[in-house]
């Protein structure tokens, strides 16, 4: 493997995480691998977090700040994108931590090829314990028609994911998103991770999947949206499939339709799963409505997927039968879960 060592431009979209950003700053400037540069993106925070990304650039002549409007985590990383000056970028979001030793880890594994992406293993960080997750695709590297057949095929339409979409937990190479800004949306809340890394991963000519590196601590914060109500998801989900249908079928990607389609049902999943959590009385007529509409049952019935999680189980049992008495269980399933 050919020896590279090069400057790696760390982005940090940054909104109102005041209480971990210290933490996560400190994690990227404490790495082992000293070639870096870190970017933080204030999207208009509305807490101290602005102030402690003009801390660090006083403190620090690696770090920069940008300060801009609202724009959302997509416009925050399209901004330290165009700001950096490293040939490799890695993402961090501002309220999860590195090792010390994950970016030299990381850059080991690099070839300094054009389209390459060096993916590790994440730790999942929550008030009750740490939970290991690994990559869905055997660790190896990965290029020509292996990289066609075992990962870009099965990016999207599987229950789970080969590789997270998310844009952490991967040092990939620049040139893997120039152009790509055709395809963003930037309204998206939901998914905007895909958004920005599915086009990069379809152009990508080598993947490393990493084995046993758990170096990317995800902080999974109790309380938080992942619990609540979305009155807009439904919304984003629409918008984001369409995001995703066209740059599957526009870059090709393999069975573009058939996979789009797939990875539509599975997204109706949270969405089925937000409406269970609507206040009031009215979750069971929205949920008849939106799963009662010609275009998803078509799609629904249309669509084979394989469903294997036993509480996707139900859901997608709900989402085919929208009856009240098994949307009243399913319901009362959630909020039991939900107190846990």
């Amino acid at each position: 493997m050919k020896r590279t060592n090069p400057l790696i431009s760390i982005i940090v979209p940054v909104y109102n995480k005041e209480a971990y950003l210290r933490e996560c700053v400190d994690s990227i400037l404490g790495q082992t691998y000293r070639r870096i540069e870190v970017i933080l993106v204030d999207d208009e925070s509305t807490d101290g977090s602005g102030a402690i990304c003009d801390a660090y650039v006083q403190a620090d002549a690696r770090v920069q700040v940008i300060h801009q409007r609202n724009g959302g985590p997509t416009a925050a990383c399209a901004a330290g994108m165009a700001a950096a000056s490293g040939g490799y970028y890695m993402f961090v979001d501002s309220d999860d931590y590195l090792e010390p030793e994950t970016l030299v880890e990381m850059a080991e594994r690099l070839a300094g090829v054009p389209g390459e992406i060096v993916c590790c293993d994440h730790l999942v960080e929550k008030q009750r314990g740490t939970e290991q997750v690994r990559n869905g695709v055997t660790p190896g590297i990965y290029e020509g028609e292996r990289l066609r057949e075992q990962i870009k095929a099965r990016l999207i339409g599987e229950e789970r994911k080969v590789i997270p979409l998310s844009r952490c937990m991967k040092l990939c190479e620049k040139s893997l998103f120039a152009g790509n800004e055709v395809y963003y949306d930037y309204s998206l809340r939901f998914g905007d991770d895909t958004n920005l890394m599915y086009p990069a991963l379809l152009e990508s000519s080598r993947v490393v999947i990493m084995k046993d590196a758990f170096y990317y601590h995800y902080r999974y914060v109790e309380g938080s949206l992942v619990h609540g109500y979305d009155e807009g998801l439904f919304a984003g989900v629409e918008r984001l499939m369409a995001a995703v249908k066209r740059t599957a079928e526009e870059k090709k990607a393999p069975d573009a339709a058939g996979a789009a389609a797939r990875e539509y049902c599975y997204m109706l999943l949270y969405v089925i799963k937000n409406e269970l959590r609507a206040p009031g009385k009215d979750y069971r007529k929205r949920i008849q409505t939106i799963f009662g509409e010609k275009k998803i049952r078509t799609m629904l019935q249309n669509t084979p997927v394989a469903v294997t999680e036993r509480s996707n189980q139900l859901l997608y049992m709900g989402m085919m039968y929208p009856g009240g008495v098994l949307l009243r269980v399913l319901r009362l399933i959630l909020r039991i879960y939900d107190r846990k």
